[in-house]
C-alpha cells in the first residue's frame, strides 16, 4: 500500500477474531431476502448459500454453526456496514470487482457463485434477444453493478432505454410485475429465483439467453486483518475441498473412524493438525462439514435439485466435472 493512502474500514491485525470470540457470534451481513442465498423461513431461520457460509465460519471459529448474528443489508448499506465494523463478514451476492477490491478497504476471500447479468421479460412472439430491447423501460436495483453494465452494454450496441431505478429490491419487483417497466435486469441467478418463487404466473415470463457481464460473487472482509482474512478464505475452501474429497455431512463420521486416506484424515482432524496455522483447533474443518455440509450439499439444498429454484450447477460444478469450483490443497 502506498505511503499516505488511507483506505476506509481497514482493520487491525487479529482484532476481528478477538472480537468474534468475545461476542460469541459471527456477525454476518446478508441479503434482506433472496431465496437460495439468504432468506428467513417461517420459523425465522436464515437459509441459503450465503447464510450457509456464515454458519460454516461460526462452526470453524466458535464450534457452533448457529452462533451467527445475521444482519440484513441492502445494496446501498452492505459495503459501509463492513467498512464500519458493524459486520465481521459480508456474504451477500456481492460482485468482486477491481474498484471494490482496491479502493474500498475490502478483501474478497473467494468466489462461491459465478453469475452474469441477464434480463427477464414477459413472453411475446419473436422476442429472443437483448438486442431487441431498443427503447425499452428497464427496472434495476440501485447500488449494484447492474446499472453501469446496462448503460455500457446499450451504449456499445447503439440501443436506447429508460432506466427505472429503486433502492429496494421489493420496489423494483413491484414496478416490473405491475407493468411500470417492460424488463427487469439483474444477476441471472436472482432472476431465476424471481421466476421460480415470486412471480404469480412464471410461465408468462422468460429470461433472455444472453449474459452481458460476468459477476463473480463471494464473501468479503475488511482489509488489514490477515488472520481473519485467512480464516474466512479457508472456510470457503474447506467446503469445496470436502466435496472434492467426497466428504459430506452424511459420511464424515464414518470416514473419520476409518482413517485410511491421509488427505481425508487430515481434513477430519484425525491426521496432521491443520488448525494451528489459523489459531483454530484440529477439528475446525470437521465441524464445518458435520454442521453445515460441503459446497455441493449447500448448493443442492438451496439452489439446486432439492430447492424450489432448481438451478443447474453450471460453472459451480467442481473442476473435475467441468466447472470452476476448486480449492487449493488443504495440506
Amino acid at each position: 500500500m502506498a505511503a499516505g493512502l488511507a483506505l476506509p474500514g481497514v482493520a487491525h491485525a487479529g482484532k476481528v477474531l478477538d472480537g468474534v470470540k468475545q461476542k460469541g457470534v459471527v456477525t454476518c451481513g446478508v441479503h434482506t431476502g433472496r431465496a437460495g442465498f439468504a432468506l428467513t423461513s417461517a420459523d425465522g431461520k436464515w437459509t441459503g448459500l450465503d447464510a450457509d457460509y456464515c454458519r460454516a465460519l461460526a462452526a470453524a471459529v466458535l464450534g457452533d454453526a448457529e452462533k451467527v448474528k445475521f444482519v440484513p443489508t441492502s445494496a446501498q448499506t452492505r459495503i459501509t456496514a463492513l467498512q464500519s465494523g458493524e459486520i465481521d463478514v459480508l456474504s451477500r451476492n456481492t460482485t468482486w470487482t477491481y474498484t471494490r477490491d482496491t479502493s474500498l478497504g475490502l478483501a474478497w476471500v473467494g468466489i462461491n457463485f459465478y453469475d452474469g447479468q441477464a434480463f427477464i421479460v414477459k413472453k411475446r412472439p419473436g422476442l429472443k434477444s437483448v438486442k431487441q430491447l431498443n427503447g425499452a423501460t428497464i427496472c434495476v436495483d440501485s447500488g449494484t453493478t447492474t446499472e453501469k453494465n446496462l448503460a455500457e452494454y446499450f451504449r456499445a450496441h447503439n440501443l436506447k432505454y429508460k432506466a427505472v431505478v429503486f433502492d429496494q429490491h421489493e420496489a423494483t419487483l413491484h414496478a416490473f410485475t405491475s407493468g411500470r417497466c417492460q424488463v427487469f435486469s439483474g444477476d441471472s441467478s436472482a432472476l431465476a429465483v424471481l421466476k421460480a418463487t415470486q412471480l404469480k404466473n412464471p410461465d408468462d415470463y422468460e429470461i433472455l439467453p444472453e449474459l452481458i457481464s460476468k459477476e463473480p460473487l463471494g464473501p468479503a472482509v475488511r482489509r488489514g486483518d490477515d488472520e481473519w482474512f485467512a480464516i474466512a478464505r479457508w472456510t470457503l475452501y474447506a467446503m469445496v475441498e470436502a466435496e472434492e474429497l467426497g466428504i459430506s455431512s452424511k459420511n464424515i463420521d464414518k470416514l473419520k473412524a476409518d482413517g485410511d486416506n491421509p488427505a481425508i484424515a487430515r481434513f477430519v482432524g484425525a491426521g496432521d493438525d491443520m488448525g494451528k496455522f489459523l489459531g483454530l483447533d484440529k477439528e475446525w474443518t470437521y465441524r464445518i462439514v458435520k454442521q453445515v455440509g460441503n459446497y455441493g450439499e449447500s448448493f443442492d439444498r438451496n439452489l439446486g435439485a432439492q430447492s424450489l429454484v432448481k438451478l443447474p450447477r453450471g460453472y459451480m460444478k467442481l473442476w473435475t466435472d467441468g466447472g470452476l469450483m476448486m480449492s487449493p490443497p488443504l495440506r
